[in-house]
């Protein structure tokens, strides 16, 4: 495992192209325009600054970009924004999707539930990227619905037949997706039925109760940065994986807006 970067920072302003509903909480925003040609993103768990237009308004506010950091014209707000991972990137059909998990009545979840197509929106970053080497002999991915991007482009982009084992926390089967894959992947569905998200152990109840295949494992969680913190403790000093080839990143914190863990 090892990162890139930083790269250029660069806000591209980009057009609604499509709205897919992927199940009944999570929407898919397929974005579109001559601002996105350039765009890399070559790491699965990637992410980018998405910048909201204000209530009422088209056209995010979008800072120039100096030396010193981001500078706002004289009588701007400083945009609502926060940090999501690209699900897919296809340069050649100039179009990059996000998927937004609709919950609460924040910024994001708020012009995703009501976006449509046209709307306007500013991406920016990358910043960097981390690569994982393919040649692991079995991966492990584990997250709750703040995950299931990132897990869904690293199930995509694994070699065909390589092992996977993948826990997913939602909560209920209405929440369940298709994860298309070349690799040799089991996709456990894990409920909450009626656990408040941020509060459920079911992720590092399934990683402990796992009989681990024989072999150098890589391991990659996210959720709620109390509920997977104890998972790395686990992984790295009850199971013995390696630290380096441990990634534990808390997406979201309770009680914190647009909270997201250095990752380690």
């Amino acid at each position: 495992m090892y990162r890139r970067g930083p790269f250029p920072v660069k806000f591209r302003l980009l057009e609604v192209k499509r709205v897919t509903r992927v199940t009944p909480r999570m929407v898919r925003i397929t974005l579109a325009g001559e601002d996105l040609e350039g765009f890399y993103s070559p790491g699965a768990d990637d992410h980018v600054k998405l910048l909201f237009p204000e209530e009422g308004k088209r056209v995010p506010v979008i800072p120039t970009v100096t030396p010193t950091g981001l500078v706002l014209k004289e009588g701007e707000r400083k945009p609502d924004a926060r940090d999501y991972t690209p699900r897919r990137y296809d340069a050649a059909a100039g179009e990059l999707d996000i998927d937004f998990v609709l919950h609460g009545t924040g910024p994001a979840t708020t012009w995703a539930s009501k976006a449509q197509v046209g709307d306007l929106l500013a991406v920016g970053g990358p910043r960097g990227s981390t690569y994982v080497a393919q040649d692991f002999d079995w991966y492990l991915f584990a997250g709750d619905a703040s995950a299931l991007p990132a897990i869904g482009r690293m199930l995509a982009e694994l070699p065909e037949g390589k092992r996977a084992i993948v826990f997913c926390e939602v909560p209920d089967a209405s929440e369940e997706q298709p994860f298309p894959t070349r690799a040799n992947a089991t996709v456990t569905w894990l409920h909450r039925d009626g656990v408040e998200a941020g509060r459920s152990d079911v992720l590092e109840r399934a990683i402990r109760a796992l009989e681990f295949p024989p072999g150098d494992c890589f391991a990659w969680v996210a959720g709620e940065a109390h509920t997977v913190r104890p998972i790395k403790d686990h992984l790295v000093n009850e199971r013995g994986v390696n630290k380096s080839w441990v990634r534990v990143t808390g997406y979201w914190k309770r009680g914190a807006a647009d909270h997201h863990d250095a990752k380690g």
